[in-house]
């Protein structure tokens, strides 16, 4: 799976884990944004930081994560994550069209608030 190809017209890249809590209680939420926004052309790429595939594949059917998600299962030595130089879960960056980094770490009212003005643009 390519970023790429998965860039709409803002993309959140999203990092979480199974085992973390405030990933789960903002799963809801960003569920919810992806639902309203998708169809005006927001994207999710999801990116988990955990090591047992049943666990994540289970908090994925659970918490109705329908957009792509990727692991490779290798906890905090996640590769994609050391590339965002992610130290701390959750952890959301805000993609652009072109892929640029527009904004970091939002939740909640401002997460959408942020999507909705650069979907306007």
């Amino acid at each position: 799976m390519s970023l790429k190809e998965s860039l709409g017209k803002v993309t959140i890249v999203d990092f979480w884990a199974s085992w973390c809590a405030p990933c789960r209680q903002e799963n809801p939420n960003v569920v919810a944004i992806y639902k309203e926004l998708h169809s005006k052309g927001l994207n999710i790429v999801g990116v988990s930081l955990d090591k047992d595939a049943a666990k994540w594949k289970e908090a994925i059917a659970k918490d109705k994560l329908t957009w792509t998600q990727v692991s490779h299962l290798k906890s905090w030595d996640e590769p994609i994550a050391a590339q965002y130089k992610v130290e701390a879960i959750p952890a959301t960056f805000i993609l652009d069209a072109s892929g640029k980094i527009v904004a970091k770490d939002l939740r909640g009212a401002e997460l959408k608030a942020k999507i909705i003005e650069l979907l306007a643009k």
